[in-house]
């Protein structure tokens, strides 16, 4: 039993409460949350950087496949001792680099 001077327990905090006495400032940045017009712009020109990176991570990626498949083409002729097959290879790739 509580003293008179003593405050009852509090209730146990749910897991809202908990986050709110965790982390009080996380609405305090409205923009950063995309709330309000200049939120909202700045998400869209978030998204608009992602897309471009993503863009060019896949043409990085496509040019590593190409160079992947040049190895392949060129390693096999050689082990198989066919220099005219690498040769084709080599100058197939190099006219590719010109596109």
């Amino acid at each position: 039993m509580n003293a008179p001077d003593e405050r009852p327990d509090p209730a146990p905090a749910g897991p809202v409460d908990r986050l709110r006495r965790l982390a009080p400032g996380l609405r305090s940045r409205p923009a950063a949350a995309g709330e309000g017009p200049d939120g909202l712009e700045a998400l869209r020109a978030r998204v608009a950087d992602l897309e471009e990176e993503v863009g060019e991570l896949r043409r990085l990626n496509l040019r590593l496949a190409e160079l992947t498949y040049v190895v392949q083409e060129l390693l096999l002729p050689l082990a198989s001792s066919d220099p005219a097959r690498a040769q084709e290879v080599l100058d197939r790739y190099s006219a590719e680099l010109g596109r």
